[in-house]
């Protein structure tokens, strides 16, 4: 698959992971470019099938880069990050992306991108144990945060 394929495919889904990293759209649009640009570059070898976890494992790295060399802060509401999501997805990304976070990334990848949680816990470089904790602690404090709100449809978690 080529690289405007894969742009076409997974763009939206990198500068979302991306956001949910950094909290800040300017620095998810960095992110994004430099993740294609490393695939357009060729510095690595897709396998196929695996195009979707490099390109999240790279988007992971390079927001930690990002952190290290940086000392960032938020730039804007986070909620704008629900604009991206379909209508009926849009208040509960929005409680989402309103988590601390190291909850929003586990969230993220678990439930929308639909990694398992072994798959999570090597994308963000932690134990599968520490990922299923961070997931049940993270479900709990979105449904108290749902319910606080007056969320009445089902979160599934």
């Amino acid at each position: 698959m080529d690289a405007a394929e894969l742009f076409r495919r997974y763009g939206n889904r990198v500068y979302r992971l991306a956001w949910s990293y950094t909290g800040c759209r300017q620095d998810a649009e960095d992110v994004t470019q430099t993740v294609f640009l490393k695939l357009l570059e060729g510095r690595a070898r897709l396998e196929e099938g695996k195009e979707r976890a490099w390109l999240f494992q790279v988007t992971v790295n390079e927001c930690r880069s990002l952190w290290r060399t940086l000392s960032r802060h938020r730039c804007e509401p986070l909620e704008e990050a629900a604009e991206l999501a379909a209508p009926e997805e849009q208040s509960m990304l929005s409680a989402v992306m309103d988590m601390p976070a190291r909850d929003r990334a586990v969230l993220y990848l678990f439930y929308y991108e639909g990694y398992s949680t072994r798959e999570v816990g090597e994308l963000l470089g932690i134990r599968q144990t520490a990922v299923t904790t961070r997931l049940q602690r993270a479900r709990e404090k979105l449904k108290k945060q749902l319910e606080q709100e007056g969320t009445s449809h089902e979160t599934g978690v």
